[in-house]
């Protein structure tokens, strides 16, 4: 089996492996059988919102259906959805090398921790994707905004340095991830406001009431992660703390101040707005659950993001769609009542 394995080939997993591959790497993809013959039919086309482009031929893929195929991997890369990290984490501790790294590139703030449990004596560290990955057709995945791959510090990288380089990723490395996790986190907690708009990332962050409703969200965030000591990092030219604020600005200042601290594609929705219109579970219990969960250790409440958690369940089965104005409406009644 291949060198660097990947497993969960989901939009960022395939678009990870796939930049790893075209630069030369040998990478094998653990997945579903569905995306596996997508693959080996397709391959892979992967594209960058400032114009790059990778291809990996079909008959370049090694792809497995089952944990094993994990077996001889010296790296794993960990891409499934957070709910299926505790399954992951077992399956991976019957099959993975003792020498083995791995690395969890998922949402939230603690899958690493779980994946440390069950793989005790393994190298297991936490990273994180702060780019947004669009599927757009069979073996076709697009990188809608900027940032690269970030990963907890360790010696035991070394020798896999050479594999990102060469596929034209900077791994950023920190000693303390949980800051990160954070500061990325915070982004996220725009995943529920933008699945329930129904509309492209910029699109709906192009309009002030839908901001307004992150800023809420995030503003309780920050309130609490200051309470609990955690400064989060800066991942943009601006203090988070700082965020909320210029979320509030009326719209034409905002989009000339915004320009300049994160660049989206226009096409671009959150894995949240594609996990509704695809009708899977979302990730909304580690993202804005995480935030509930902070409050509920410090003897607290989060009411904008419980809200949103409840309206993004709703929307698994019920498709709805709020206007800004709406969402903004209810998310305050929701900080009111407190």
């Amino acid at each position: 089996m291949a060198r660097i394995c990947i497993y969960g080939a989901g939009s960022i997993g395939c678009y990870l492996g796939g930049r790893l591959a075209a630069g030369g790497a040998e990478i094998g993809f653990i997945g579903r059988p569905g995306i596996g013959a997508e693959l080996q039919a397709h391959g892979l086309t992967l594209t960058h919102y400032d114009g790059g482009s990778w291809r990996v031929p079909p008959e370049a893929i090694a792809f497995g259906a089952e944990p094993s195929a994990a077996a001889a991997a010296d790296l794993v890369l960990v891409t499934v959805k957070s709910g299926a990290t505790a399954q992951a984490a077992a399956e991976l501790a019957g099959v993975v090398s003792p020498h083995a790294v791995v690395i969890s590139f998922q949402n939230g703030i603690g899958n690493a921790d779980t994946l440390r449990a069950a793989l005790p004596g393994r190298t297991v560290l936490a990273g994180m994707v702060p780019f947004n990955v669009v599927r757009r057709g069979p073996g076709a995945f697009h990188q809608g905004s900027e940032g690269e791959p970030e990963v907890e510090e360790a010696t035991v990288l070394a020798p896999f340095l050479a594999d990102f380089t060469r596929a034209g990723f900077v791994l950023r490395r920190h000693r303390d991830m949980l800051p990160v996790q954070w500061a990325k986190l915070l982004f996220n907690l725009n995943n529920a406001v933008n699945a329930l708009s129904g509309l492209p990332l910029q699109q709906e962050l192009a309009l002030r009431d839908y901001r307004r409703c992150l800023a809420l969200a995030q503003a309780e965030a920050l309130d609490l992660l200051a309470q609990a000591g955690i400064a989060p990092a800066r991942l943009t030219p601006l203090p988070a703390r700082w965020i909320p604020a210029l979320l509030r600005l009326p719209d034409a200042l905002f989009a000339r101040l915004a320009r300049k601290m994160l660049a989206i594609d226009p096409l671009a929705r959150s894995s949240m707005a594609d996990d509704l219109a695809a009708g899977r579970p979302t990730e909304v219990d580690w993202i804005n659950g995480e935030v509930v969960r902070l409050a509920q250790q410090r003897g607290q409440r989060a009411p904008a993001n419980e809200r949103l958690v409840s309206l993004i369940k709703a929307a698994e089965s019920e498709k709805a769609r709020w206007s800004g104005e709406a969402l903004l409406a209810e998310l305050r009644i929701a900080a009111e009542r407190g």
